[in-house]
């Protein structure tokens, strides 16, 4: 009897193995399956309009150089579905004709581009040196104040994503904040609280300079091009017909 149940014992960290090796299996296919319904759920086509965006795009391109297309037809994708699923990245590769990784590749490099689910109104604030000595990191505490997140993450309701850029290519009108498209300058933090209030109400508020200038000219006004251009032609010399003084 004793050595049944000693054998019993020796046997059981074999059992507890063979089980566990047969849960793990249970589980990767069950997981397996679940990928292929999501993939199935997820799956993307291209809208009747956007199909013939994307084929008038495609004539500017040689056939050999189709994949020069691939950010244009990336950005009508995620225009059309909101975000970039694989299932999207995949239906732009197989247009052009590459390998999906590539495409794929391309899209996780570049920030304009979401591979996973993104608010409404993208909130985005630059912190190179330039807005940083202006302030930005101020405007991204007040950002993470009244939205309640933290950089890389999107409410609950889906309204906000918050994220951080290197630069946003306007360093003249620091502090600066990209909301989608839209290009916010010379901001302060009270600009900032009373464009994301009008956000929130569902209005968007113009986009541009919030000191009062225009454009990029300086402050205090502009210091160059103070009178009308003169005519076209001014001061050109006279040519005869044969192209000789």
């Amino acid at each position: 009897m004793f050595g049944l149940r000693k054998v019993g014992l020796l046997a059981l960290p074999r059992l507890c193995i063979l089980r566990r090796s047969l849960h793990i299996t249970s589980m990767r296919q069950r997981s397996k399956l679940d990928a292929c319904n999501m993939y199935d759920k997820m799956k993307f086509e291209f809208t009747k309009e956007n199909k013939a965006r994307v084929e008038s795009l495609l004539t500017w391109y040689p056939e050999a150089e189709r994949q020069g297309a691939l950010l244009p037809l990336l950005d009508i994708a995620q225009r059309q579905h909101g975000w970039l699923p694989i299932s999207a990245v995949v239906a732009v590769a197989e247009v052009l004709k590459i390998d999906p990784m590539q495409a794929y590749e391309t899209a996780k490099y570049y920030t304009m581009f979401h591979m996973k689910p993104r608010g409404m109104y993208v909130v985005s604030v630059c912190t190179s040196t330039p807005c940083f000595l202006r302030g930005s990191d101020d405007l991204l505490k007040a950002c993470s104040k009244m939205l309640r997140l933290e950089p890389g993450e999107t409410s609950k309701d889906m309204q906000f994503s918050l994220k951080v850029d290197c630069c946003l290519g306007a360093c003249v009108n620091g502090p600066v904040v990209t909301i989608n498209d839209d290009l916010y300058e010379d901001l302060t933090e009270v600009a900032l609280e009373s464009i994301l209030s009008d956000l929130k109400c569902g209005k968007v508020p113009p986009a541009g300079p919030y000191s009062g200038r225009c454009s990029s000219e300086p402050k205090d006004g502009a210091t160059t091009l103070l009178i009308d251009p003169p005519p076209a032609g001014y001061k050109m010399q006279d040519l005869d017909d044969s192209g000789e003084k």
